[in-house]
C-alpha cells in the first residue's frame, strides 16, 4: 500500500483509499484529521494514541481487563485493537504504515482512514458496542441479556460521540 522509505529521510508515503498520497512524515502526533487534495478530510490515529480518544477510560480498562490478546508486542488491548477491528470492517478504507524504523515520527504504526476524524470515531463506538453485544448474548442469564439489549435500544451513537468530543476537546481544528 506505501512506498519504502525514500533515500534522502524524506520517509514513507501512504497511498490513501482515495487515490491521493500522503508523506507520512507531514503527520504529527497532535494530528487526529488532514484536509486532502480530494475534497474529503481523512482521520489519522497512530498507536502511540490513547485509546480513550475514543472511549471513556473506565471501558477501556474494561476491555483491557477482558480481551485477552496474543501479541508479545501489544499485551493489552488499546488503539491498535481498536483500529484492527476497523480495518477488519472497511479493508478499502484504511491504510497503515509501521513507522517503527523512523525514529523521528514518535509513534510504531499509523493509520489513515478514508472517513474524517469524527466519522471514525463513531464507526469505533459502533463497533465497540457490537464486540459487548455479541460477548452479552453469551451469558447464561437472560435477564442480563435482555436488560443489555434495552439499554443498547436507548444508545444514540452520534450523541455519545458529540458528548465524548466536546468533553475531551477533540475539535481536530487546533492541530491544523
Amino acid at each position: 500500500m506505501s512506498e519504502p522509505s525514500v533515500p534522502g529521510g524524506r520517509g514513507a508515503v501512504l497511498d490513501l483509499p482515495c487515490g491521493e498520497t500522503k508523506r507520512v512524515r507531514e503527520l504529527d502526533l497532535g494530528k487526529r484529521e488532514f484536509d486532502c487534495p480530494c475534497g474529503d478530510s481523512h482521520a489519522v490515529v497512530m498507536d502511540v494514541h490513547p485509546p480513550d480518544r475514543f472511549l471513556p477510560e473506565f471501558l477501556v480498562e474494561i476491555l483491557q481487563e477482558t480481551i485477552e490478546t496474543t501479541s508479545d508486542d501489544m499485551p493489552e488491548f488499546g488503539t491498535a485493537h481498536l483500529m484492527g477491528i476497523v480495518l477488519e470492517e472497511f479493508p478499502e478504507a484504511v491504510v497503515s504504515e509501521d513507522v517503527s524504523e523512523d525514529g523521528e515520527l514518535g509513534a510504531g504504526i499509523v493509520w489513515v482512514t478514508d472517513f474524517d476524524s469524527r466519522r471514525l470515531h463513531e464507526i469505533i463506538v459502533e463497533l465497540v458496542v457490537e464486540l459487548m453485544e455479541h460477548a452479552v448474548s453469551h451469558a447464561d442469564d437472560d435477564e442480563v441479556v435482555s436488560e443489555f439489549e434495552s439499554k443498547m435500544l436507548q444508545f444514540d451513537v452520534s450523541e455519545f460521540v458529540d458528548q465524548y468530543r466536546a468533553q475531551r476537546d477533540l475539535d481536530p481544528e487546533p492541530y491544523m
